[in-house]
């Protein structure tokens, strides 16, 4: 038996190069000449490895919620309260505000929401994953709060992380449509407000 031939790539890499791709151009508009470009890969080493466009998008998808779903987690576990641990998500989002707006990528699952999920049932379900488990954080991140006595009780913890999940994609909505750093944090005072 002989060996096959090493790969000349790092497929974690590659993904990761695609997953930057498609988060920038959304996935209708990304060729698979853009990402065999980006990922500098021929045709049949990228069919090979990753199958088709579709199937390197659902990937990036996961890897995506992987990445974002550890970076929050991480957030949540080193802030001081519960609360400004929400705080801090929401700030983040309004940082997007400085850069310019050709570059205002936003968030990769609710762009994917509002672009393509309602067309593809595979799509929709890798959406739906990534809303589930931000919505899973947000409901630990709010009975936290709960507990500690810095976010209402007179509301239950999923409604507040849905609140919240919905706050969240309108930032980030008006942040890609242009809305400067000093606006975005005017609504995050607002949306705070509500969990007094």
């Amino acid at each position: 038996m002989t060996m096959g031939r090493p790969l000349a790539y790092d497929p974690e890499k590659a993904l990761d190069t695609a997953m930057q791709v498609f988060w920038s151009r959304g996935y209708e508009a990304t060729t698979l000449q853009d990402l065999l470009q980006a990922m500098g890969l021929s045709k049949s080493s990228f069919y090979q490895a990753f199958g088709g466009k579709k199937e390197i998008f659902l990937r990036s998808m996961a890897r995506y919620r992987e990445k974002i779903g550890q970076g929050l987690s991480q957030l949540l576990e080193n802030s001081g309260s519960a609360r400004e641990f929400i705080e801090r998500m929401l700030l983040n989002s309004a940082a997007e505000a400085r850069r310019p707006n050709e570059t205002r990528r936003g968030c990769l699952i609710m762009n994917t929401a509002t672009e393509c999920a309602q067309k593809d049932g595979d799509i929709a379900g890798e959406v739906s994953s990534g809303f589930e488990g931000l919505r899973a954080l947000l409901c630990r991140a709010v009975r936290r709060g709960q507990a500690e006595g810095g976010i209402t009780q007179e509301v239950e913890a999923e409604a507040l992380a849905g609140y919240l999940i919905s706050s969240l994609g309108g930032i980030k909505m008006v942040v890609k449509g242009g809305a400067d750093e000093e606006r975005v944090r005017e609504i995050v005072a607002v949306i705070l407000r509500a969990l007094d």
